[in-house]
């Protein structure tokens, strides 16, 4: 569809030089809820000129939502027809006119909105023409615009005969016209002749069709995509619907309950299969840290997994709940500090591209540039110069990280406060003095940084994926700071002696790591606790931030695409500001609740790509628009999903905007002369991404852990302790006279859940049938 395809583009990273990539890439996609096709288009990238299509693959909705586990498949490759790659809509008005004297068919040609762009200028030349049996009628040709306003009225005489057919078809096409050449096809709506019979006037937007040739299959001959898609549909519910469950949630972490006691948390994790416990995890961070309780959350886990820990080597060791909170949540809050701290060594491996390699298996003495100039590089030669290189590299790493105290955020390092508080009041023997370091370090290097490290682009460091020699050194020094982490305990026992050259350096980095894990847990818990974690996670901190290009707004260059300046912004869920550079003392900032529409901007509007523009609303009433380059199109979808989020709630979102700019007394858009005519295209209130620094959503997010619950019913169903507990609360709870041990026995617990999941299973029933019935009272466009 339209939107789906527009609006949520995402492209992966480009693997060079290849005719079998792997990317093993993730996305998450928010489509509209109209969306009718998903496109996957491979292309050829080339660094002068367009970027070549090879192929491409289109999912209809239908094939998608068939499998309830999503598509796992290859899938050939088809020729990308020009034909078939249309998109936007048209505004029509038909009539069929009967009087004595004649009998016509009258078509109103109004408007048509986000045409495909057929020119190399990024617009069209669009026209119109009406079809019915040999009768045929066209518009004017607008110039230079994607979205035309015609305002024609196109009439077909027909004969009397023709009236009573009921098998044909008014087909109404657009196409781009072209001085040289053949026209350009745009897309086309067909009405069936009997639906003018029924209902003789029609009026309404319809979506704009490909011209019908069946995609061919080639065969395999372009080749094929492995493809994993699963499709999400959720009814999100108001807000109110919700709050039995968050008050059971919240509970779990404050009620004055013995930790061993159980909990709707508990229950959740009984339910919960290994395969969604990483989402259940991330949610729960983000439900918690709305709640300002992120801190008593995981030191709620914590404890009861290291209170059923034995053996200290095992602590955290398996990928419980608890494991995936910590892991999530260091992600949740920590990705701007380990970009500050790992950002600049990561960009100087991945500039110098050094061949490194300890392995002797390994070693390919035809990959390497020449070491000495008195004959053959040896093994030996390339050994020491890749020790040399690493124990640079990871000396830089270590030195970054144990300096980065001040730089770590506040609710992280409370966090880890409490981690090690607990693991020291469970094992108290002389001979675990180091699993509280362990336990910290466990999640702090082999978790966060270890893994960031071997693949930077997941984490945002990079926008590319590394080529085969850099990845080759990424995952040495991923290696040897899993070691540092394990404060150097593993050592000497593995099967990689290879690596023995990094001992010392890790060793004696061991000392430097305590004493930073002690400085780190150095601060005041309930001074650091003062502001609540929704404000440390929102208000207070980044949501995004990064160098973007502002549009000058005012002198003679107004237009001008070289009026981009390039500032600095940061987004957070109270402002959208910028400055010249990140230092920069002074900044100015927008109040995200002026913010009434997020949207791209067309090519042609300032000749450029993947500009957007921030429409905002002042107290008297008037708009301001703010146009903003990005760098590439996944960074214009981070920020458009970003700014959209944290404004999703604003009372003044606007319906329409225009896609181009106002110049020369006229929108390049729809070449409206008015400046504050209304917007000749519908707004996009809808997100594009889903990642780790998706600004919180309550609703969305207890409408998840509502989903998990619902999964699991049956189990909670069939709790076994203390079934007379269940019917006990179930009969005094409706007179409230539920008792405390009743409430908080599994019994109780799992009956509380149980009404909770029942009472929302209803709203969604109801919400359901409210939407089919007013759905069958609107007419629908045929």
């Amino acid at each position: 569809g339209q939107e789906s395809r527009k609006m949520s583009s995402k492209g992966t990273a480009t693997v060079w030089k290849n005719l079998n990539p792997f990317w093993g890439e993730e996305y998450t996609l928010h489509l509209p809820m109209g969306f009718h096709s998903l496109s996957f288009h491979v292309m050829d990238e080339d660094t002068i000129g367009h970027d070549d299509v090879i192929g491409k693959i289109t999912l209809t909705k239908e094939a998608i939502g068939a499998q309830a586990k999503g598509l796992d498949c290859w899938l050939n490759l088809t020729k990308v027809d020009p034909d078939e790659e249309v998109q936007g809509e048209i505004h029509l008005g038909l009539e069929l006119l009967k009087d004595t004297e004649k009998i016509s068919l009258r078509c109103q040609v109004i408007e048509a909105r986000d045409l495909a762009p057929r020119d190399i200028s990024g617009t069209s030349d669009p026209f119109t023409r009406v079809i019915f049996n040999n009768h045929s009628a066209e518009t004017s040709i607008i110039k230079k615009t994607r979205f035309p306003h015609w305002g024609e009225t196109l009439e077909l005489e027909l004969d009397p005969e023709e009236l009573r057919e009921e098998e044909g078809t008014v087909t109404v096409q657009v196409w781009d016209w072209d001085m040289v050449g053949k026209n350009d096809f745009l897309g086309k709506v067909e009405i069936p002749f009997a639906c003018l019979h029924k209902t003789p006037q029609l009026e309404g937007w319809f979506r704009l069709m490909p011209l019908g040739n069946n995609e061919v299959d080639a065969g395999g001959k372009l080749g094929a995509l492995r493809l994993k898609v699963r499709l999400v549909e959720d009814q999100i519910l108001p807000s109110m619907y919700y709050q039995p469950l968050i008050d059971l949630l919240v509970e779990s972490v404050i009620s004055p309950t013995e930790v061993e006691d159980s909990s709707a948390l508990t229950m959740l994790e009984e339910v919960t299969t290994v395969e969604s416990r990483q989402d259940v995890a991330m949610t729960l961070v983000k439900i918690y840290l709305g709640q300002g309780l992120v801190v008593p959350f995981l030191d709620y886990l914590n404890t009861r997994e290291v209170n059923h820990t034995t053996d200290p080597n095992t602590l955290f060791r398996s990928n419980s709940l608890a494991s995936k909170a910590m892991e999530q949540f260091m992600k949740a809050v920590g990705m701007l500090y380990l970009h500050e701290v790992l950002k600049p060594i990561i960009n100087r491996i991945f500039d110098e591209k050094k061949y490194i390699e300890l392995d002797p298996c390994k070693i390919d003495l035809n990959r390497t540039r020449r070491i000495s100039f008195k004959g053959a590089v040896s093994e030996a030669e390339v050994r020491d110069s890749s020790v040399e290189l690493l124990q640079s590299y990871l000396t830089s790493i270590i030195e970054s990280i144990v300096s980065s105290v001040d730089q770590c955020p506040p609710v992280m390092r409370v966090a880890f406060k409490q981690l090690h508080k607990r693991v020291e009041e469970q094992f108290t023997e002389p001979e675990n003095e180091d699993v509280k370091y362990l336990a910290i370090s466990g999640f702090f290097f082999l978790r966060f940084f270890a893994p960031a490290i071997l693949t930077p682009k997941l984490f945002q460091l990079r926008d590319q994926h590394a080529d085969t020699r850099t990845s080759r050194t990424l995952l040495l020094l991923a290696k040897a700071l899993q070691s540092v982490g394990n404060l150097g305990l593993q050592l000497g026992h593995g099967k990689e002696q290879w690596m023995a050259p990094l001992h010392p350096i890790i060793l004696r980095s061991v000392a430097s790591v305590k004493d930073f894990l002690d400085k780190l847990i150095d601060i005041d818990h309930d001074t650091a606790s003062e502001v609540p974690q929704r404000a440390v996670f929102t208000a207070s901190v980044t949501v995004k931030e990064g160098f973007l290009h502002k549009h000058k707004a005012e002198g003679p260059q107004l237009l001008s695409r070289f009026a981009f300046k390039k500032r600095y912004f940061w987004l957070t869920s109270e402002t959208l500001s910028y400055a010249k550079t990140p230092d920069w003392q002074v900044r100015s900032s927008i109040p995200i609740q002026c913010v009434c529409a997020v949207e791209r901007v067309d090519e042609n509007a300032f000749q450029q790509q993947n500009v957007m523009q921030v429409i905002t609303q002042d107290n008297d009433g008037q708009l301001h628009t703010m146009y903003i380059q990005c760098k590439n199109v996944n960074e214009l979808n981070q920020w458009l999903s970003a700014i959209r989020k944290v404004s999703i709630y604003n009372e003044r979102m606007l319906p329409s905007f225009h896609p181009g700019v106002h110049r020369s007394g006229k929108w390049t858009c729809c070449l409206q002369a008015d400046r504050a005519v209304a917007g000749c295209s519908r707004t996009h209130s809808a997100v594009t991404l889903g990642d780790w620094s998706d600004p919180l959503d309550p609703d969305v997010e207890t409408q998840t852990i509502y989903k998990q619950l619902l999964q699991g019913k049956d189990k909670l169903r069939l709790v076994p302790e203390n079934v007379l507990g269940l019917y006990a609360f179930l009969f005094l709870n409706t007179r409230g006279l539920c008792c405390y041990t009743v409430k908080h026995c599994r019994a109780g617990i799992a009956a509380r859940l149980l009404v909770v999941i029942e009472d929302l299973e209803q709203a969604h029933a109801t919400f359901q049938r409210r939407e089919k019935e007013d759905a069958t009272s609107v007419i629908m466009n045929p």
